[in-house]
């Protein structure tokens, strides 16, 4: 069954293109599009346009299908196009003729476009959520280890002295600039544009302030044209949002993999969250941190993918925007996964002592000396030149005394202002 069927036989090879896999993707907005149905069809019995009868029949149908989708027994079978396809034939197979009536004043563009948005809201919500786990999980174990020293470096030299609370909590304040670009993801998808129909509104009297209310959108997308115009920006916006958590988890992943090396040896895991070798017995290899990487990586390239499949596209719609489901769908399940898998193996890191007082660290602390030095009297440039002549002639011998107190710094973490700023 295709909602567009006029009785013409359509090319199998021009068919099966133009589908693609539609039916597999669209198992996720299954229950969206049902949510909407539900919506729309109370509308039009509000408008006049079907009874009351026609709507507890309608919703009687719904129901089922909503239950079929939550027990996984919902299947798009191949004769459908898709899932909206579907939803209208069973509709119509256990109801009769008010299920052919469920497609009154919308077009199958402003029911994917509705749907997904619902999906996108839905699936947005979930990612802030698993991202606020691990953002605790990252605070309690900077505290838990806020005492244990960690080389800083810059250009992968040694630098400074840092913590391994410092670290833990960096990447967990991090994650809250990335939980602003969701939550401005979401503010963009949080918008009804159920009633554009194919772009360009309806003749119909329909009430799109009581379908925004009826789904739970913050406000309507009230230009039918901007409404069908935002398939494309959507998927941009949302691409860049979780892009840039994904580079946050890229980054903690790498310093993962590199500080579990034996070269620096600051970190382990227990056997079972490591690989071996095929050849080589003493390999305890970070594939869940590098797969998480390599995931997070593909996942910020995303955003490239939707700017060029909508780039320049005139306005209206177009059958491009068919493409930007399937890996913008397949992105939120992947990071679903990664907050998940990265929340349960970063707790069960095992923590080193680093030996400052190695010759691999002597120079660790020669900043600090350098200020000891300034507060002692002497200027800056006289206490730079003195300790780098100390470096150069081999007499520097470093005092690993000093403390670090403003906000932020390796002795005064401010977790507990960092936690208050999560978005709430």
């Amino acid at each position: 069954m295709k909602l567009w069927d006029k009785g013409i036989s359509i090319d199998k090879k021009i068919e099966q293109f133009t589908v693609g896999n539609d039916r597999e993707i669209d198992i996720h907005i299954a229950k969206y599009d049902v949510i909407a149905s539900k919506a729309h069809a109370k509308m039009l019995q509000k408008v006049g346009i079907i009874s009351v009868e026609e709507l507890v029949g309608l919703l009687s149908g719904l129901k089922v299908l909503e239950n079929q989708i939550k027990e996984g027994t919902f299947v798009i079978d191949e004769q459908f196009e898709d899932v909206h396809s579907k939803i209208e034939f069973e509709l119509t197979k256990s109801h009769g003729e008010v299920g052919k009536k469920i497609h009154t004043a919308r077009s199958r563009n402003d029911q994917v476009l509705v749907a997904l948005h619902l999906y996108y809201k839905d699936n947005l919500g979930l990612v802030k959520e698993k991202t606020k786990a691990l953002f605790e999980t990252l605070l309690t174990l900077a505290d838990t280890h806020k005492n244990k020293v960690l080389p800083g470096y810059t250009h992968l030299q040694v630098a400074m002295p840092s913590s391994f609370g410092l670290w833990f909590s960096a990447y967990a304040e991090l994650m809250i600039d990335d939980v602003y670009l969701l939550n401005a993801a979401i503010k963009t998808v949080d918008q009804n544009p159920l009633g554009s129909a194919a772009g360009y509104g309806s003749s119909f009297p329909i009430d799109r302030e009581f379908t925004t209310k009826e789904m739970g959108f913050e406000t309507l997308k009230y230009n039918v044209v901007a409404a069908q115009m935002g398939r494309g920006k959507n998927e941009r916006t949302i691409s860049a949002a979780l892009g840039g958590l994904c580079n946050t988890m890229a980054r903690f992943a790498m310093d993962v993999c590199l500080y579990m090396s034996q070269n620096f040896g600051f970190i382990s895991f227990p056997d079972e969250l490591t690989t071996g070798s095929s050849i080589m017995p003493h390999k305890k290899n970070p594939d869940v941190f590098e797969l998480i990487r390599g995931k997070c990586n593909k996942i910020q390239a995303l955003q490239t993918e939707m700017i060029l499949i909508t780039n320049n596209l005139p306005s209206g719609y177009h059958r491009d925007f068919q493409l930007l489901k399937e890996n913008i769908i397949a992105a939120f399940e992947d990071v679903k996964d990664i907050l998940d898998i990265f929340n349960y193996s970063i707790q069960q890191i095992i923590v080193k002592d680093v030996d400052v007082n190695s010759d691999l660290y002597k120079y660790l602390f020669t900043v600090d000396n350098i200020n000891t030095l300034v507060v002692e009297g002497q200027s800056f440039r006289e206490a730079y030149q003195k300790i780098g002549g100390q470096v150069q002639d081999g007499t520097y011998v470093p005092d690993t005394s000093k403390k670090h107190t403003h906000v932020g710094s390796i002795h005064n973490l401010s977790l507990d202002k960092i936690r208050d700023k999560f978005p709430k």
